[in-house]
């Protein structure tokens, strides 16, 4: 069902894997986006256009869920059922059919149904508690980490799993995806280090949130970024080593003592400004000292790393991801260009056995769009 952000990633992850996606629009049109080049994540699938205000366009959509392995809908609780087309409507017609629900907040609770984004979902999360310096408000972060990992990584895994599942079992379920949930979830190494009391609640006082010395970025000498990781021992000696600097010796008690760290980052500050971003990767060339530039998203692309790995690619002239992983046996490919809405109804329901003069009369009395071609 088309929608933006997470159920529309997610089912370009699936396309790009092969699987046969069809995008279900709205008659009267979608975002925009749609046939342009830069719907990178409309990729790779055809699309019909329904009016599912119709009982013909709704009776459409059930006889395609009769074949379909998944349905895939990022609609607030209790749309698809005023529709006539929630769940257990579609198990009924189909009931082997995954149907996978993408919300923020997800289907039940006391936020179920009321309005949010990324932000909104991150932040009850506790992610967002954790992001940027300590002495200023948390920052906003770009929706990668809601809508992409906490939503559509999670949806899509439910999915797959139940999927595979229903190779053993003959039956379909319901995946309810709420990126509050996943977002959470991602936070399960945080949760560990936290009962450990390796964790504090402020900001900027941690192993991994910019607190640690030898795990953060700085600017160098021409303003470009660097960015430092070298969190164990042998590679946080490697680190010290190329920078020429003493923190107190390389013990790791040491490296992890806290009330160190504020002076320690103003000294590495202070040394790494003293050369350009170029000057410093030749000194940590060939080193295990988890050193990295900080390139632009235009710039990624012609990073050496990515350029032998063939991570990106351009479609239409617009720079985007490869697909992502990497299969040995059935390898994915970045599918055709987001299409126009409309663009296969007709093709897609010749597919489904409805004549030419049926179709006609349903681009004619509004159930459906077409905007492909009719038959010469």
């Amino acid at each position: 069902m088309a929608g933006i952000g997470p159920g529309p990633y997610a089912c370009m992850l699936l396309a790009d894997m092969g699987a046969e996606v069809i995008r279900i629009d709205r008659h009267t049109g979608g975002t925009g986006m749609e046939g342009l080049p830069a719907d990178v994540t409309g990729r790779g699938r055809r699309s019909l256009a329904l009016n599912l205000k119709s009982p013909e366009g709704v009776s459409l959509l059930l006889s395609l869920v009769e074949t379909a392995d998944v349905l895939i809908e990022g609609f607030r609780p209790g749309v698809m059922e005023k529709l006539g087309l929630g769940p257990d409507i579609c198990l009924q017609r189909n009931p082997k059919l995954i149907y996978g629900r993408m919300t923020g907040w997800g289907q039940d609770g006391p936020l179920a149904k009321t309005a949010g984004h990324d932000i909104n979902y991150i932040a009850i999360s506790g992610m967002l508690s954790a992001f940027g310096d300590s002495d200023r408000s948390p920052p906003t972060p770009l929706n990668v980490v809601g809508d992409l990992g906490g939503g559509a990584m999670f949806l899509l895994s439910g999915v797959l799993a139940a999927l595979v599942e229903r190779s053993q079992s003959g039956q379909g379920q319901v995946i309810d995806a709420a990126i509050s949930d996943g977002t959470a979830s991602l936070l399960s190494t945080i949760h560990g280090l936290m009962g450990l009391g390796f964790w504090e609640r402020e900001r900027q006082s941690n192993i991994l949130d910019g607190g640690a010395p030898f795990y953060r970025c700085y600017e160098c000498a021409d303003g470009r970024y660097i960015s430092f990781g070298g969190i164990e021992p042998q590679f946080y000696q490697q680190w010290l080593e190329r920078l020429n600097l003493d923190l107190g010796g390389t013990d790791y008690a040491v490296q992890m003592d806290k009330a160190a760290w504020p002076e320690q980052t103003r000294k590495v500050a202070q040394r790494v400004s003293e050369k350009t971003l170029d000057e410093w990767l030749a000194i940590f060339e060939g080193s295990d000292a988890c050193v990295a530039p900080v390139v632009g998203l235009e710039e990624a692309e012609r990073h050496p790393h990515n350029q032998a790995r063939e991570t990106f690619v351009r479609q239409g002239g617009v720079l985007q991801a490869a697909v992502a992983p990497r299969f040995s046996r059935t390898p994915g490919q970045v599918g055709i260009q987001s299409v126009a809405v409309g663009a296969d109804t007709r093709a897609i329901l010749g597919e489904l056995g409805v004549g030419e003069d049926r179709i006609a009369e349903l681009c004619e009395n509004g159930a459906v769009k077409a905007t492909d071609p009719e038959p010469s």
